[in-house]
């Protein structure tokens, strides 16, 4: 319960589930029916039967007037305050595809690339180490929200020029960070996907305009967040209607000064019992030592991530960002095959 402007708002959602004979013209009747109550209609297709989620400000809603429908199996109401992201509303894990590349699913991603976006010179040379070693997609930051104002921001529109080329060059698919509105706009012009950083997790604005957005969304968790306060982040993209939601984990900020922060490995099973959406681990940043990416990514393997996400840079000593937490692309390659024993044994393949 919410409230707005003294008025007391209720969320409702129930979850409509369609009988797995329905037909397509079946499952539009379900969808007028539900925008008829001035409700809002989510189509959740799973791999036996549709799902419907309902949401909306309307108050108490009794989910019977839905099964008579026809092509209905059942109505139900969804308890979890994240909805459309729960398992309660789609029980089948999600695969979303950056590029041509399933994330989620028994394949394992590597996401491989340098922090920052620095030249041409340098996002070739580590772009082609990435394909090279293994890799599935690149990375790099062309806009980079940095701690201190006086360090280096970023190339802008041209490091995601750049970011173009790489891709034309390996045919890696891109991932790059959007930090406002107006770089959300230039990154799903160029990029592959939309990452949502760590310090704008709950930035809300920026999440609905990525829900928008007509690219998949890399969404890192926050700083000091919690799993509900994570996956309802993830609500609002998916609520704007963006279901591909890529989570990550990237260390949270804790009592520790061992570590740049702590890499929490036990959210990955907590959102895979919970919720049907790929998630990532960064132990490039959940570390930020260079020496600990390697050990971390088999545990992140073993607990059940759909992938890692490395920072990788070709001369780490003279990186404009987060040189320490960077390894070289030869280092990346050793991993990758190291890697490669790690998934088998957990089921999984690169």
């Amino acid at each position: 319960m919410r409230r707005s402007g003294g008025v007391r708002l209720r969320i409702v959602l129930v979850l409509i589930v369609m009988r797995q004979d329905a037909t397509p013209e079946q499952v539009k009747g379900v969808i007028a029916a539900i925008e008829a109550r001035d409700l809002s209609a989510h189509a959740i297709p799973g791999a036996q039967r549709t799902a419907i989620g309902v949401t909306g400000n309307k108050g108490a809603l009794e989910p019977g007037v839905f099964e008579a429908l026809p092509g209905v199996l059942e109505a139900i109401r969804v308890s979890h305050p994240y909805k459309l992201v729960s398992r309660e509303v789609k029980p089948d894990d999600s695969i979303v595809r950056i590029g041509d590349v399933p994330v989620g699913g028994p394949r394992l991603v590597l996401i491989g690339g340098p922090c920052a976006v620095e030249s041409r010179e340098q996002m070739l040379t580590v772009a082609r180490g990435i394909r090279d070693a293994g890799g599935h997609i690149l990375r790099g930051g062309a806009f980079k929200p940095r701690t201190s104002p006086y360090s280096f921001q970023g190339l802008g529109e041209e490091g995601l020029r750049i970011l173009a080329d790489a891709r034309t060059e390996t045919g890696l698919p891109v991932v790059t960070e959007a930090v406002d509105m107006e770089s959300l706009d230039l990154v799903e012009r160029y990029a592959d996907a939309i990452q949502i950083g760590a310090r704008n997790m709950q930035n809300f604005s920026l999440l609905k305009r990525a829900g928008r957005a007509k690219k998949p969304v890399l969404l890192k968790r926050g700083l000091s967040a919690t799993l509900e306060e994570f996956l309802m982040s993830a609500e609002y993209v998916v609520s704007q209607g963006n279901y591909d939601v890529i989570l990550c984990e990237r260390g949270v900020r804790t009592f520790s000064d061992y570590s740049r922060n702590t890499l929490d490995l036990t959210v990955v099973p907590a959102v895979k019992q919970i919720s049907h959406l790929p998630i990532l681990v960064d132990p490039s940043h959940g570390t930020g030592r260079r020496d600990k990416v390697a050990p971390l990514s088999r545990a992140a393997v073993a607990v059940g991530a759909d992938g890692v996400i490395i920072e990788v840079h070709h001369d780490p000593d003279r990186a404009l960002s987060d040189g320490p937490q960077s390894i070289k692309p030869e280092t990346f390659a050793a991993m990758v095959a190291d890697l490669r024993k790690f998934a088998e044994a957990a089921g999984r393949r690169l």
